[in-house]
């Protein structure tokens, strides 16, 4: 075990700041050095210069700095971590196929790599034509090029499986910490009491139904509070606009927050978590307000369905979250119970032990031997 070596590409970098793929990179990685892998994670940088290399709680650290901003700045991220990878030794994972078709070097190469093909990107409503081709070839790219994949969701695996072989795709949903406790004073400043708000956590996209909930909300005075957390920037995007015009004064903006102990405090405390996610596999956000033991409304599809079961209510649309709304929010025996089954179902499935020890099983099985 001592000379197993992972190398992480497709993400931002460690310790996690960005999103739940840094996250998962994090824990990962931390979990294989206790086991006595080596891994090496690629790093985007901002600015200009050489590649360098640092390290950080046992993890290798190759930063590459990208002058770039945005979408093209990390492609051309992808492109200098993946070409420099070439020269690396070990197994390689790769999360996320946004720019798979790179990873025909390490074909060349006869590197083994795994891809974590993520949701379904080109399906999502943000994106125009040119993007959601963009994605549509990566990901076939991805299915191709792969030596493995996993899927996050039992639906993904499905939708892999009518481009590859079933075999060649490994099931593995995300994780999340259990919260069993949380700082109450942090919500002092924003004015909010324990069990008196309920929680938004996403971005602010049409896809993640942000408009039918607030609108379903509003309708009517409820005396509790909705806090809708995510960057929104109504001046420039019109679809934000909308959201805050459609909001009673129940309704609060707090903007974007990425303090985890925060985070952590508002899932602990609100009364209900709301998820209005369409399109994806297991979202990390869903996963971790069962962690922290929410009971849940959530946009009814099977991707939902799968990760939060019955532990959850569902609506299909602002008809019908409005009548779960009048039926469920001052319920409070129906959700002593929901929140006793989200604890459950992340029992069963979600935990970061076993998350992470499935992987480990999947990188022993597909080892290079040479």
């Amino acid at each position: 075990m001592l000379n197993k070596q992972l190398n992480i590409l497709g993400i931002r970098g460690v310790p996690a700041q960005h999103g739940g793929f840094e996250t998962f990179a994090e824990k990962l990685s931390l979990y294989l050095i206790e086991k006595g892998w080596q891994v090496t994670v690629y790093c985007q940088e901002v600015g200009s210069g050489k590649v360098y290399e640092s390290t950080w709680q046992g993890v290798h650290r190759i930063h590459i700095p990208v002058s770039k901003e945005g979408a093209a700045g990390t492609i051309i991220f992808d492109w200098k971590a993946t070409y420099h990878a070439l020269g690396q030794r070990g197994l390689f994972l790769t999360l996320g196929y946004n720019t798979a078709c790179f990873n025909f070097l390490q074909r060349l190469k006869s590197q083994t790599n795994i891809i974590n093909m993520d949701g379904i990107e080109w399906r999502r409503d943000k994106w125009g034509l040119i993007a959601k081709t963009w994605f549509w070839l990566n990901e076939r790219a991805g299915c191709w090029l792969g030596n493995h994949l996993v899927a996050d969701h039992p639906k993904i695996k499905d939708h892999l499986a009518t481009r590859v072989r079933n075999d060649k795709i490994s099931m593995i949903p995300y994780g999340a910490d259990e919260v069993l406790s949380a700082d109450v004073s942090l919500l002092e400043p924003y004015g909010l009491v324990p069990e008196q708000f309920s929680v938004i956590i996403a971005r602010p996209e049409p896809e993640n139904s942000f408009l039918e909930i607030v609108r379903a909300f509003s309708k009517t005075k409820r005396n509790h509070r909705l806090v809708v957390m995510g960057n929104f920037q109504p001046e420039t995007n019109a679809y934000h606009l909308k959201v805050m015009q459609a909001a009673s004064d129940e309704v609060f903006f707090p903007g974007a927050i990425y303090d985890s102990p925060l985070v952590h405090a508002l899932r602990f405390y609100a009364r209900f978590y709301i998820h209005g996610h369409r399109v994806g596999g297991t979202n990390p956000s869903l996963v971790e307000a069962l962690g922290a033991g929410c009971a849940v409304i959530a946009h009814d599809n099977h991707f939902n369905r799968w990760v939060a079961g019955e532990s959850a209510v569902y609506f299909k649309n602002e008809a019908s979250c409005e009548i779960l709304f009048d039926q469920v929010l001052n319920d409070f025996a129906s959700i002593q119970v929901m929140q006793e089954a989200s604890r459950a179902c992340f029992y069963e499935r979600f935990t970061w032990q076993q998350v992470l020890s499935e992987y480990e099983q999947l990188f022993l099985s597909l080892y290079p031997q040479n």
